[in-house]
């Protein structure tokens, strides 16, 4: 039964305009008359099964599909989609919109218990969604760069401030000179006396941010190893060595970003780990003293 209130019936129609707009399997669907022969050939796999579309290579879609890499690539165009990875990413925002499971989709006409469905299922597919999607051998780079480095400098503004913020707490206990700069004079100030050995990481969701460009700039002039944490393929990633992408399937343009950042402090987590766990035996064993101790405190409220 459709809703007789003015403003609800509005948003309905806001978020079908939206989803239309949006949601690249629907577009793909629209487009199917237009497609040549071949083009059509692909975009039939991908309606068959958007999932595993997700999933696959260029050239396993392209096997799939019976046709060359270069028409996956040209349908891929003809959908509004800037090359294979964009179509991907975006269908993957499809497969969750076409769930419910955006914040888009939530209204003040759901129970509780729908948003809170809503919410973790579209956290839960985008996270799977990172992890689909994530550089291991870029993370290596990052573990490398950490345990060759003298000190390290996180920084961040707004609410990638708290992932800087989190790193700092993390990598002291292993042994390095740790540091974050969430305020834009102090970011200046770190870049600038940097130098070789020092690992400076930049931390942007939209990787557009003008002072994290310009910090990590002067600290890469200054012989620093620059390394990004976004959730882009953005400017920021042309002033850095090494580059770790975690996309996201959230609209970071339409309200501040939740997903993005989890997605960013499990990065943290995994190289903190990792570095842990390649330290030498003795530091290791630093470390394991103070959880002991810290547990013993939090047991009897004694310091």
């Amino acid at each position: 039964m459709s809703s007789s209130n003015p403003d609800v019936v509005l948003l309905q129609n806001e978020r079908a305009a939206q989803l239309s707009t949006n949601n690249l399997i629907e577009i793909i669907k629209q487009s199917l008359p237009g497609l040549r022969k071949s083009d059509r050939k692909v975009a039939e796999t991908i309606l068959r099964n958007p999932s595993k579309a997700t999933e696959m290579k260029l050239a396993e879609l392209a096997r799939a599909s019976g046709v060359s890499e270069p028409t996956v690539v040209r349908f891929c165009n003809s959908v509004r989609c800037v090359g294979f990875q964009d179509m991907r990413l975006k269908l993957a925002k499809s497969l969750a919109f076409g769930l419910s499971t955006s914040h888009v989709a939530i209204s003040e006409v759901d129970a509780l218990h729908e948003v809170v469905n809503k919410i973790f299922d579209f956290n839960l597919t985008s996270l799977d969604w990172v992890r689909t999607n994530l550089n291991v051998p870029e993370l290596e780079r990052a573990v490398e760069a950490i345990m060759a480095s003298k000190s390290l400098h996180f920084i961040g503004l707004g609410a990638s401030a708290i992932v800087a913020q989190d790193a700092q707490q993390k990598f002291p206990l292993f042994g390095v000179a740790t540091h974050a700069s969430v305020d834009i004079h102090q970011m200046l100030i770190a870049a600038s006396m940097m130098g070789e050995g020092d690992v400076l990481f930049a931390v942007s969701n939209s990787g557009n941010t003008r002072e994290v460009i310009q910090a990590t700039r002067h600290a890469k002039q200054r012989g620093a190893t620059t390394v990004a944490i976004t959730g882009a393929n953005s400017p920021l990633l042309r002033h850095c060595d090494i580059g770790l992408l975690v996309e996201t399937l959230e609209n970071t343009d339409d309200y501040t970003p939740t997903i993005s950042r989890v997605a960013a402090l499990l990065v943290i987590d995994i190289l903190s780990t990792v570095v842990a766990l390649r330290r030498e035996p003795e530091e290791r064993h630093k470390v394991m003293e103070m959880k002991r101790y810290i547990a013993d405190v939090r047991a009897t409220g004694v310091i």
